[in-house]
């Protein structure tokens, strides 16, 4: 039935859903949950341009009548459809705990009217949302947010406008700081964006909402393959300039890979002084594809605003708390209940209640991380390498008593703490931007149509469509290998990765890639062994020397190259290797440079790069490595 009723300055049609008790959850203090869930969907919120977004409000009840009084409320904002949500987000979580959650599709998505614009609207949409929220009649004027993804980027785009009634935000996996990573790496681009381009374009879009157009959207979507393959995409020549909106973005994006005013929208690495000073709780995986930009962000917060500001890091992919993924399997400890932690967090601070809440296991310090790697290496039930680990809790990331160790590059592939001793030294590959080197999982995200994530052995097969046969990526010829001998003993290593480079072309612009594996033995679960991907990092040539400017080789001239990789928590075994491969490719992870020097999606020729590596006493190329003391590894 329909019901009309006035919510602060505008009066709108709401759809009641039948209110539906949700019995059996307990918080942490043992009261039970009381309250009903009673849905209002569809409220069209007005913002400042006029614009209506699509609402939808979870209201306490009994007897299906919406409670009278003031709640605290949990605001998420979402492109994804504001009815879906992942299952620690649902409303049964928190509306019974006395809690109202707000669910509100983006511009231009769903059910909200607009045009959409990538989060480039969300600061502002984020602001009026709060602001609209805090003259509810049903609301008392404390807000927090919550949502993974784009979803967490909401809400760091919203407290850069400082709303007055922001009272606290809960990112998890934040899609922000497109210039810096998220979309932009080292000068190359993510291609899981052109994935969720094309993917959002058939759902959710306007245009969508057209069956016919909808259809040819779909279509495109299901031939991504092809159109990856065929790469630039050209403005107008594909199915997606239906969607204009969505083509003009993408595009515009594959032509800017400079760090500079076209990225600000998302950028809060650089700009941590506009953020609003409040509690924030942030969530991120080691196999997250934002991961670097989780725990940069955090730290970036940490040091400019009084927060608290806390982290959790998991052994997890985008979006997904559980014991494994990929091939691996992280053991029971891994999973969490990301739910009971975000109400514990909102009882704080939303309701001033909760008690202590250092007393409370994930808030205890600043920091909580899952340190991967102390399991046995057996294959599970499941098929799975059982990797393992454990949880520690930290003041501080990256940890201060880490010390960063220089592994040197070695001639005949060897890798260690030593400096070469050679004068001379170096290895050379031809790269064929034809042939790529694939992307088998690491820190990627949501495209599984194009690439595998998370944590998988270094294998090719039938899982990974651009390397379809069962051969290692190391037998490659245009990947170079450095690899310790066994360890003596666990080498535990937990901080930011950097491989720093010499390396001459014979082009006057190309890529070089750096990929971090733990490398273990054979065993009688594994023959071969399982060379497991901690992370990786690309550098494009012409952006060597800033993310702002770009500058071509001279071919055969030697450069430096600072590759920054994945961010690692992770323990090596006794026995286990530490091995890095270096190359000039890693699709569909990053788009491919054509060697040619043309400007970004604007080219027409490819030409294959002699690339050398140089790994001597003058040009010692490393990977600095954070390692924990020892001592205190051992005492663990």
């Amino acid at each position: 039935m329909l019901r009309r009723i006035d919510l602060g300055k505008i009066v709108v049609c709401l759809g009641v859903v039948a209110a539906a008790f949700v019995p059996g959850v307990r918080p942490a203090d043992g009261r039970e949950s009381g309250y009903e869930v009673l849905a209002r969907q569809n409220v069209m919120v007005p913002m400042r341009d006029g614009v209506k977004l699509a609402t939808d409000i979870y209201l306490p009840a009994r007897n299906g009548a919406a409670v009278e009084g003031r709640f605290p409320v949990v605001l998420s904002r979402t492109p994804y459809g504001k009815v879906a949500t992942i299952a620690e987000c649902h409303p049964k979580h928190y509306v019974p705990f006395g809690y109202i959650v707000v669910r509100q599709d983006t511009r231009g998505r769903g059910g909200s009217e607009g045009i959409w614009h990538w989060m480039s609207d969300d600061r502002q949409d984020g602001y009026d949302a709060i602001e609209w929220i805090a003259e509810q009649p049903w609301s008392d004027g404390k807000i927090g947010m919550m949502g993974c993804s784009y979803v967490g980027a909401t809400q760091h785009l919203a407290a850069m406008t400082r709303p007055p009634h922001l009272t606290t935000i809960t990112p998890a996996d934040p899609s922000i700081n497109h210039g810096i990573g998220a979309t932009i790496y080292g000068g190359a681009f993510r291609l899981r964006v052109w994935d969720w381009i094309f993917d959002n374009a058939a759902e959710g879009s306007r245009q969508a909402r057209d069956p016919a157009m909808r259809a040819a959207l779909e279509q495109q979507s299901k031939d991504r393959r092809h159109y990856l393959l065929n790469l630039p995409l050209r403005r107008g020549l594909t199915p997606l300039r239906i969607a204009s909106e969505y083509e003009d973005m993408l595009i515009d994006m594959l032509e800017h890979r400079r760090n500079d005013e076209f990225w600000r929208f998302s950028n809060i690495i650089q700009y941590a002084g506009e953020h609003k000073d409040l509690p924030v709780f942030m969530i991120g995986g080691w196999y997250d594809l934002f991961s670097s930009g989780t725990t940069e962000t955090w730290l970036a917060l940490r040091k400019t605003i009084q927060g608290p500001v806390h982290l959790i890091m998991g052994p997890w992919i985008h979006h997904m708390q559980g014991r494994s993924h990929g091939q691996v399997d992280f053991g029971p400890d891994a999973v969490v209940d990301m739910s009971a932690m975000r109400r514990a967090w909102f009882d704080r601070w939303l309701k001033n209640g909760g008690g202590d809440l250092h007393q409370n296991v994930p808030f205890r310090t600043p920091v909580r991380m899952f340190v991967m790697g102390t399991g046995d290496g057996h294959k599970t039930e499941a098929g799975l390498l059982y990797h393992g680990g454990y949880w520690r809790d930290e003041a501080d990331y990256p940890l201060p008593r880490a010390k960063p160790t220089n592994y040197y590059l070695h001639a005949g592939g060897g890798l260690s703490p030593e400096p070469a001793a050679e004068k001379k030294a170096s290895t050379a590959f031809q790269f064929d931007p034809r042939n790529p080197v694939p992307t088998i999982g690491g820190c990627t995200c949501c495209a599984r149509k194009i690439m595998t994530d998370g944590a998988w052995n270094q294998w090719g097969g039938e899982h990974t469509w651009a390397w379809p046969v069962p051969l290692p990526l190391s037998a490659r010829n245009d990947v170079v290998v450095f690899t310790t001998p066994p360890l003596a003993e666990d080498t535990e290593i937990i901080g930011p990765i950097h491989v720093k480079l010499w390396a001459s072309s014979s082009a006057v612009d190309t890529d070089f890639t750096a990929k971090l594996i733990d490398v273990y033995p054979s065993s009688p679960d594994f023959p071969a062994g399982f060379d497991l991907i901690m992370g990786d990092g690309i550098i494009r040539a012409r952006y060597r020397d800033s993310d702002q400017q770009e500058k071509l080789m001279t071919p055969g001239e030697v450069y430096p190259f600072h590759i920054k990789l994945d961010p690692c928590c992770n323990v090596f075994k006794k026995g286990h290797r530490i091995r890095v491969d270096v190359s000039s490719s890693n699709f569909p992870r990053f788009d491919v440079n054509p060697n040619t020097g043309e400007p970004a999606n604007d080219y027409r020729r490819m030409i294959t790069a002699v690339n050398t590596i140089y790994h001597d006493a003058e040009r010692p190329s490393h990977i600095l490595l954070p390692l924990v003391p020892r001592a205190e590894a051992r005492a663990r």
